[in-house]
C-alpha cells in the first residue's frame, strides 16, 4: 500500500500516472456527489440504495489506491449489492425543456459540436505527441469543452454541468461500471490461466499447422469471446494465449496483421452483446428506445458480414 503522499513524490512513478490518479480522484468526487443528490431526493423512493451505489463507487475511485485490494474487493461487493436487490433508481433531475433546448440551439447552433470534438481531439494529442495517457487526454478535452460552453452561454455556469452530470449518471446508471468491471474479469482470466484451458480444448478440433482452419477458429472465438466479455481488449489476451499464438502465429503468420485484424474480429461481437454496454445498452437508455435491444439488432448482420470479411483478409494477408 503507497502513501499519497510518496507515490506523487516518487520519480519512479510516471507524470502520466499521476495525473491518471488527479483524474480518478475527481470522477470519485462527482459519483459521491451524485450520491449525496440522491440521497437528498425524497421523490426516489429508492434513495438510499442509489446513494449506497453511488457513494461507495466514488469512494473506491477517490481511495482506490491506497487500500488494500481485499478492501476494495469488499467495498465493491457491497457496492454491486444494490443494483442486484434493484435498489438503484434515477432520481428527479428536470430535463432541458423543449423551449430551452430551442433557446439554445438558436444561441450556440452547430458550435456545439466543438467541444464534443475537442474531446477527441485532445486524446489524439495526447496520444501522438505526448508520452500522457490519451486517457487523460481525453479528461481534458472536457475540461476544455466545459469551458467553450461557457463562453458560448453565460447560462452554462458550473452548476449546469453537475446536475446534468448528475442526470446522466442517473440514466445510465450500475450500468456505467460494466465495461470497468468486464475488462477486469479479462485480466482476472488471463491470470487464472483460461487461455491455457482454452488451448487445450481447440488443440483437438485444429488439425495440426492448419493456419487457415486455425485463423477462422481464432476470428470466430474472438467475436464469441468478446459477447461474453463484452470488450474485446480483454478477450484477445485470453483468445491470443489460447489460440492466436500456438494455432496461428507459431507458424509464421504475421502477427501485425493478425493481431489488428483479430481486434477488429472481437469489435464485431462487440456489436452483437449487451454486455458491451456502453456501446448497446447506454444508448438506448440515454435515447429511452422501446426496444432494449434495438441497437444490437440493426447491428448483427453488419457485424456477421465483417467478421466473414476480416476472416478471409487475414487468410489471405498473413
Amino acid at each position: 500500500m503507497t502513501n499519497p503522499i510518496e507515490y506523487f513524490m516518487s520519480a519512479e512513478i510516471t507524470m502520466s500516472d499521476k495525473l491518471l490518479e488527479i483524474m480518478y480522484f475527481v470522477i470519485g468526487l462527482i459519483a459521491i456527489y451524485v450520491a449525496i443528490r440522491n440521497l437528498n431526493d425524497k421523490s426516489n423512493d429508492k434513495r438510499y440504495g442509489t446513494f449506497a451505489f453511488w457513494f461507495l463507487l466514488g469512494l473506491m475511485f477517490v481511495i482506490g489506491k491506497w487500500i488494500p485490494p481485499m478492501y476494495t474487493g469488499i467495498l465493491m461487493v457491497l457496492m454491486v449489492l444494490s443494483p442486484i436487490l434493484k435498489q438503484v433508481k434515477a432520481g428527479s433531475e428536470p430535463s432541458p425543456s423543449v423551449e430551452e433546448m430551442t433557446k439554445n440551439y438558436k444561441k450556440i447552433g452547430f458550435k456545439v459540436f466543438i467541444p464534443a470534438v475537442s474531446i477527441g481531439a485532445f486524446a489524439l494529442i495526447a496520444a501522438l505527441f505526448t508520452t500522457i495517457s490519451p486517457l487523460f487526454g481525453m479528461g481534458v478535452g472536457v475540461v476544455v469543452g466545459i469551458i467553450l460552453l461557457m463562453i458560448f452561454s453565460k447560462d452554462n455556469k458550473p452548476s449546469v454541468f453537475l446536475n446534468d452530470g448528475r442526470r446522466m449518471l442517473d440514466i445510465v446508471g450500475p450500468l456505467s461500471m460494466l465495461p470497468t468491471l468486464l475488462a477486469a474479469l479479462g485480466a482476472v482470466f488471463t491470470t487464472a490461466g483460461v487461455g491455457d484451458v482454452i488451448s487445450g480444448i481447440v488443440s483437438n478440433i485444429i488439425p495440426e499447422g492448419n493456419v487457415a482452419i486455425g485463423i477462422i477458429v481464432y476470428a470466430v472465438g474472438m467475436a464469441l469471446f468478446t459477447m461474453v466479455m463484452g470488450n474485446a481488449f480483454a478477450a484477445i489476451t485470453v483468445m491470443t494465449v489460447g489460440i492466436g499464438a500456438p494455432f496461428v502465429l507459431a507458424h509464421g503468420a504475421d502477427p501485425v496483421i493478425i493481431g489488428s485484424l483479430a481486434l477488429t474480429c472481437g469489435y464485431c461481437g462487440t456489436l452483437c452483446t449487451p454486455m458491451a454496454a456502453n456501446f448497446n445498452i447506454v444508448p438506448v437508455a440515454v435515447l429511452e428506445m422501446k426496444d432494449d435491444y434495438g441497437v444490437i439488432k440493426n447491428q448483427v448482420v453488419i457485424a456477421g458480414i465483417m467478421l466473414v470479411v476480416q476472416i478471409i483478409m487475414m487468410i489471405v494477408l498473413s
